[in-house]
């Protein structure tokens, strides 16, 4: 479970309220499930106009991905990289075919089964450099289809407002309710801003990030693999590899700080 993310979404959700709360307004004006309806039913709607319906079912399914903390593969993948260097600068490049059904990560077990297969670097880089594009592609339609209930959002809470708007505007001389009125109205604002802030977008952004860390170690992959065809020093393949693990975590601590 990843308890940064939820600790985030619930204690931003409870700060919003509690300031209010501290403000002296009441918190049940704050629930109106009218608003809630028209907001996110809204910017679902919009979103299945926009995208079919297994690119939708896809991005809601990769939640989990956010709320849940996968293994960190990259320091096992590498040092299986290191280790095969040195095997194969022993051994030969062809003696690999017995080691690739041990190979835990199935991207390095296919790019050193190609690396056999065609025996020319360039190639092997072209192939597996248009699969790691298709797939960052493939990944990155998740996080673009929070993007766009973070654009929806909001200009569904306007919608609401307005129509809240055009009620209260039924009783206009009483003074009264017309206060209450406006102020239950402008809830559809606070729910299409606060969604698309506090959930959508942030969503977005974090499988953004989880979708180029997990190209970057697939392209760290790709050139190891190809150090390791065109035979150079294993010592040489674990700096360059020990470089990305040292920009990895570097980058882990900032986001995590």
């Amino acid at each position: 479970m990843n308890f940064t993310a939820v600790f985030a979404l619930i204690f931003g959700i409870v700060l919003v309220f509690a300031t209010q709360k501290f403000e002296g307004a009441s918190l049940d004006m704050f629930i109106q499930p009218t608003a809630f309806f028209i907001v996110v039913g809204g910017s679902l709607c919009a979103i299945l106009l926009n995208f079919n319906w297994n690119i939708v079912l896809g991005a809601l399914k990769s939640l989990k991905d956010v709320f849940i903390l996968s293994e960190n593969k990259s320091e096992r993948i590498i040092s299986e990289i290191v280790e095969i260097s040195y095997f194969a600068r022993k051994n030969g490049l062809f003696a690999l075919q017995g080691l690739i059904d041990k190979v835990s990560d199935s991207f390095l077990a296919r790019a050193l089964q190609l690396a056999l297969d065609i025996n020319n670097p360039q190639l092997l880089y072209d192939i597996l450099s248009s699969e790691i594009s298709y797939e960052e592609e493939e990944e990155l339609i998740n996080s673009r289809v929070y993007e766009a209930l973070g654009g929806y959002a909001p200009t569904f809470g306007i919608v609401g407002a307005v129509m809240g708007l055009i009620q209260v505007m039924k009783d206009i001389n009483n003074f009264e309710l017309l206060g209450i009125g406006i102020a239950t109205a402008f809830v559809s604002t606070l729910y299409g801003v606060g969604f698309a802030n506090l959930i959508f977008l942030p969503i977005a952004g974090n499988l953004k990030h989880k979708t180029r860390e997990n190209i970057l170690l697939k392209e760290v992959v790709l050139q190891g693999v190809i150090s390791i065809m065109m035979q150079e020093n294993p010592a040489i393949v674990e700096e360059k590899l020990i470089a990305y693990l040292k920009y990895h975590n570097k980058r882990t601590m900032e986001v995590h700080a």
